[in-house]
């Protein structure tokens, strides 16, 4: 009973995960506007993986796709990649993981299939959540890093006296979501790796 509950709650954490990741992918807001120094404006810009956006005052949103692959930054391309796989991944062993549920039966499938089945989806659950939060964890870092760089430049001209107008972005909403969903993923897969030393015979322990 242990080892079913186990199962099935490290199934559903992982389902929470992949919802998310999937979410946190398709949202635009990764990067948004920062309205620190400048908290009245007639436009707000954010940006996702796959297009940016710019709010008017009016409530009137445009947004436009990226129409260009090579044209990018390498480190977007590179988000896109483990969030993709990260996803794949989650799609794969949610699969795997539904046929190794304990409760059950296929055939004539033994416990030390099922305990293979489990232990595979738990690891690949693990990957999926650790894609997330590399994905998410290097497209903050990119932000951070442009931020303070636009910090820099804006206070640069005439030693400090003249501030320059520039666009700065933070952390947007989709960063938290990924970073929420890899955790769940992360803690799913451990679930099921747990859940596989119950299925295994006390043979082969």
């Amino acid at each position: 009973m242990a080892t079913t509950t186990c199962q099935v709650v490290g199934l559903l954490l992982a389902l929470l995960g992949l919802a998310g990741c999937i979410a946190a992918t398709g949202m635009d807001m990764w990067s948004t506007q920062d309205l620190y120094d400048n908290p009245v404006t007639s436009v707000f810009q954010y940006e996702g993986l796959w297009r940016s956006c710019v709010q008017q005052s009016s409530g009137f949103t445009e947004c436009r796709p990226y129409f260009t692959i090579l044209g990018l930054p390498a480190m977007l391309q590179a988000v896109r990649a483990l969030m993709i796989v990260g996803i794949v991944l989650g799609v794969i062993g949610i699969l795997v993981s539904i046929f190794a549920l304990k409760c059950i039966r296929i055939g004539s499938m033994d416990d030390s299939a099922k305990a293979k089945m489990t232990l595979t989806s738990g690891i690949m659950f693990i990957i999926s959540g650790i894609c997330a939060i590399i994905g998410v964890s290097v497209f903050a870092n990119m932000l951070v890093t442009n931020f303070w760089m636009s910090t820099a430049n804006m206070y640069s001209g005439m030693g400090g006296m003249v501030q320059t107008v520039q666009t700065r972005y933070t952390f947007g909403a989709a960063l938290f979501v990924g970073w929420v969903a890899g955790g769940l993923t992360l803690i799913g897969g451990v679930m099921m790796c747990i859940a596989c030393r119950g299925l295994t015979p006390d043979e082969s322990k």
